[in-house]
């Protein structure tokens, strides 16, 4: 009962959030970003807003706006929300989900994990076990509720995975915007703590968090995600990069050199924004 009132306060508090909205007067189309995909081999869009501006800056608009992908694991984003906010995790330092003692191919992955640990690394096991954990009613609930992506789900741990959970660029920009000012949910404390979990660069020129995400498409394409945000001078901007190669394509460089770069070329990463 406590769940179901907790995703009705969550519709209820969707209906005063606004989704960002691109419009011709408000969105650079910028084609030179295309060198930074095709020097790597892949295809993909990136964009980034400036919140202050409202203006968007997006290579590729098409695939940003109508094209929806598996979210891979960018989903751990929603699923720690969940978690915390159900109480299936309550102390991201300290709960602990115990290593089910399978070796598995990434060695930070073969050990009891705290939520921030696991999301640190991007550990699917430990993910599973919590979307398992939270179920799958309870978890529609929540997709229901956070309009997120196609709220498809297949089996209740690896829908974000087997491309029946799908969510476009747009949507997955529209997700981290809302989640930095806290707007997701009335709640801030979950919000606050998958936040901060986010945060992987802070310096004195410029903070940025990011979750990144790898699948496989049904055509067996690898796709790769980062989204997040960049703040300069307390200004935050908004991001999501998604891109699509070969099967052995080395997705976990190629994201963060694109990513890297883009931001370099667009003045970012200096402190001058």
């Amino acid at each position: 009962m406590k769940e179901i009132q907790q995703g009705v306060l969550v519709v209820l508090a969707s209906c005063f959030v606004m989704l960002i909205a691109c419009s011709p007067n408000n969105v650079k189309q910028d084609k030179s970003l295309g060198s930074f995909f095709t020097r790597h081999g892949v295809e993909g869009c990136f964009a980034i807003y400036d919140n202050a501006k409202n203006e968007f800056t997006i290579y590729n608009l098409e695939r940003y706006r109508d094209s929806a992908f598996t979210p891979a694991s960018t989903f751990k984003i929603v699923n720690s929300l969940v978690a915390l906010q159900t109480g299936r995790v309550y102390d991201e330092k300290r709960d602990t989900i115990r290593w089910d003692g399978v070796v598995r191919s990434i060695p930070a992955w073969n050990r009891d994990l705290t939520m921030e640990q696991a999301f640190k690394v991007s550990a699917v096991p430990y993910y599973q076990e919590v979307a398992r954990r939270i179920g799958k009613d309870t978890m529609q609930l929540w997709l229901d509720s956070l309009k997120y992506g196609n709220r498809k789900i297949s089996v209740i741990d690896s829908f974000w995975l087997d491309n029946s959970l799908q969510i476009t660029p747009d949507e997955q920009l529209g997700l981290v915007k809302k989640l930095y000012f806290t707007q997701l949910i009335p709640e801030k404390r979950s919000q606050q703590i998958v936040k901060q979990m986010m945060l992987q660069e802070d310096n004195s020129s410029y903070k940025l968090s990011y979750k990144t995400g790898w699948a496989f498409k049904e055509n067996g394409n690898s796709l790769g995600w980062i989204v997040g945000w960049i703040e300069e001078n307390k200004h935050p901007y908004f991001f999501v990069l998604n891109i699509e190669g070969p099967h052995n394509a080395d997705i976990g460089r190629i994201r963060m050199e694109i990513m890297k770069g883009i931001l370099t070329r667009l003045n970012f990463m200096k402190g001058r924004k």
